[in-house]
């Protein structure tokens, strides 16, 4: 898919509206597409996501959160974001958000299964919560051997 020849077309106006989550991509055939955070990130082109070759994808899941904090141009072809949850590692090139935007639709409801059927969620995993105290509010006990390290 990467790579620029004459009929590939090419960004005019690219906006990243923080607050909507959504990256608008205008190009110079016409089309203009909105893309959430959340969709370029799961079909991010780097090879954490997509793997070496066919049946190697990693399935995205958590990211219905996910921020791009910066965005930088990649030569004439591309650009890289720079998510919240640290990814960084994808080249973005225009054919490839071109591809994207066309595809919207059939990508999130294909990404939608494979969730499903894994079984996986969009939402962020809850941080582990700590241990309860014990029943009238003590603390639980420490083994023995912790209690007695030397001073």
């Amino acid at each position: 898919m990467a790579g620029l020849d004459k009929t590939t077309a090419t960004p005019t106006r690219i906006v990243v509206h923080q607050q909507s989550r959504v990256l608008e991509i205008e190009f110079d055939d016409g089309k203009v597409f909105r893309l959430p955070f959340e969709f370029l990130r799961v079909y991010s082109p780097s090879a954490e996501v997509r793997g070496h070759g066919p049946g190697q994808e990693v399935l995205q899941t958590g990211k219905r959160d996910v921020g791009i904090e910066g965005v930088e141009p990649v030569g004439r072809y591309a650009i890289q974001f720079r998510f919240s949850d640290g990814h960084s590692t994808g080249l973005y090139a225009w054919d490839y958000l071109h591809w994207l935007g066309t595809n919207e639709s059939k990508l999130w409801r294909e990404y939608l299964d494979r969730l499903a059927k894994a079984g996986a969620s969009r939402d962020p995993a809850a941080p582990p919560t700590p241990a309860a105290p014990a029943a009238g509010g003590a603390a639980p006990m420490q083994s023995t051997e912790a209690r007695r390290r030397p001073s």
